[in-house]
């Protein structure tokens, strides 16, 4: 009997110890922040002395990408670690299924506490664009795809961007905030994180900011940093002083609790810029583009338990990577699984074993009939495939200003996409063109909704089935 007590003992504490020892992770994300859009990238205005400090102290990112050229569906590969058009998450505003299996109900089932603060944009509203109106942005409780139901504990949470003074849903309640916006989700955040950690518990807190996003309302105390440049441009640089003032304030917070070595924080944007090619780190395209300009961001990590020395990678990564990273680094699993998975675990990577990219990122502006631009970065080289003649709309989902031929790019020697390798390469063309469309096959497979057949529990419903979601993504 005392045998049997001492092992109940033995095996209490090793499973204590093994739960102390899963890592926080805190997933921070802006919106419309391109990747020239900091000061350590060069930009020769914006002041950003917070995310400044990150790169030097973390890993810097250099090529890390989007998994769309816009915003919900870059939140649903975040959410899944699949292409958004698997899920039919085309455009802002499109839905993500139901179905999906999300890095939060995972980890909520692993026994994580879960928050999301700010914007969510993947319940298939716009809300009410004046944002000081009730419900405002809110995300109400009746909301079949609100955080509540895609494994959120806790939430404030607005369904669309917002500035100052916003009207969110606190756990599916309307309620009435004053202040930035980023002030805002980030307080909120920490009440939680706070929380967490007095009660010793493991957290998964994503905060995604509503800036910089249009319209651009700054603090005056942010504007005044810039009060030499133009109003526009005071608002636009101050609303990223603000996402900069809370990256501070919540490394300082993890450093205070006593968490921040065992937490993971990563922080990035959702798109490329739109706010011309300072935003944009002078790249090619914008935000709605699949040229470097619409998807490469700022993207960088923190964990000072594991990534123990400061260090800059130039391996393209993706927020598609972020879902099997964190499973990973949680030792989380995810019985019902659902596949295929697009990106990869990193940790390798954040390990100094490995600096080669093991899986090709793809890219699809998916249209409701499949057409549109769609490009692979097979690293060094990334390919773009037009489906539509030329003469698109420049600036559009499917900015075509080149031939609809197969184009190919070294973007490692030729960032801004300006010299046209196909004619040299063929045989590169014809194997990546080929491994493309194969992909694409897949997509619209899981489209389709094959990718549930083999989890009853996670098969379309009749509420939403894929032509229905694909419908919404118009």
């Amino acid at each position: 009997m005392k045998y049997v007590f001492a092992l109940l003992v033995s095996v209490f504490f090793i499973s204590h110890s093994h739960a102390a020892e899963r890592p926080n992770v805190v997933l921070v994300m802006a919106d419309d922040q391109g990747c020239g859009d900091t000061s350590y990238n060069g930009h020769p205005e914006l002041k950003t002395p917070q995310l400044d400090k990150l790169a030097a102290e973390g890993l810097r990112l250099n090529r890390f990408y989007t998994g769309h050229f816009n915003c919900s569906p870059t939140r649903a590969s975040i959410m899944t670690g699949r292409h958004p058009a698997r899920m039919g998450t085309f455009t802002p505003g499109s839905p993500i299924r139901a179905q999906e299996l999300t890095v939060a109900k995972v980890l909520q089932s692993a026994g994580y506490a879960t928050g999301h603060f700010g914007k969510w944009h993947l319940d298939g509203k716009n809300g009410d664009r004046d944002t000081k109106s009730i419900p405002g942005r809110a995300i109400l409780a009746s909301d079949p795809l609100s955080p509540g139901k895609l494994g959120f504990d806790e939430w404030v949470s607005a369904d669309n961007f917002f500035d100052l003074d916003p009207v969110l849903g606190r756990n599916g309640e309307p309620e009435k905030f004053h202040g930035d916006g980023s002030d805002i989700s980030m307080d909120e955040a920490l009440k939680f994180i706070r929380k967490q950690a007095a009660a010793a518990k493991p957290f998964f807190v994503v905060v995604w900011f509503g800036n910089p996003h249009v319209p651009h309302e700054a603090l005056p105390a942010d504007k005044a940093l810039y009060s030499s440049l133009s109003e526009k441009d005071q608002n636009y640089y101050g609303e990223i002083t603000g996402v900069d003032r809370n990256v501070g304030k919540l490394r300082s917070a993890l450093r205070d609790l006593k968490v921040s070595d065992n937490t993971l924080l990563w922080y990035c944007s959702d798109n490329g810029g739109a706010n011309g090619p300072k935003s944009t780190g002078d790249l090619r395209g914008q935000k709605g583009t699949l040229w470097e300009g619409g998807v490469r961001v700022p993207g960088l990590v923190e964990w000072p338990a594991r990534i123990k020395k400061p260090s800059v990678s130039d391996m393209p990564c993706s927020t598609l990577d972020m879902y099997p990273t964190i499973l990973a680094a949680t030792g989380a699993t995810a019985p019902n699984q659902v596949q295929p998975l697009d990106g990869i675990n990193l940790l390798p990577h954040f390990d100094h074993k490995t600096d080669t990219r093991s899986k090709a990122i793809p890219f699809w502006a998916h249209g409701k009939d499949g057409a549109g631009h769609a490009t692979l970065i097979e690293w060094p080289y990334k390919l773009h495939l037009h489906p539509v003649k030329t003469g698109a709309k420049k600036g559009a989902a499917t900015d075509n200003d080149g031939p609809s031929k197969p184009q190919l790019y070294d973007v490692s020697k030729d960032p801004k996409e300006t010299t046209d390798l196909a004619a040299q390469q063929p045989d590169r063309v014809a194997k990546m063109t080929a491994a493309l469309k194969e992909w694409q096959s897949s997509v619209d497979n899981s489209l389709a909704g094959k990718d549930y057949a083999g989890s009853p529990d996670l098969a379309p419903s009749g509420k939403q089935s894929p032509k229905k979601a694909a419908k919404k993504g118009k």
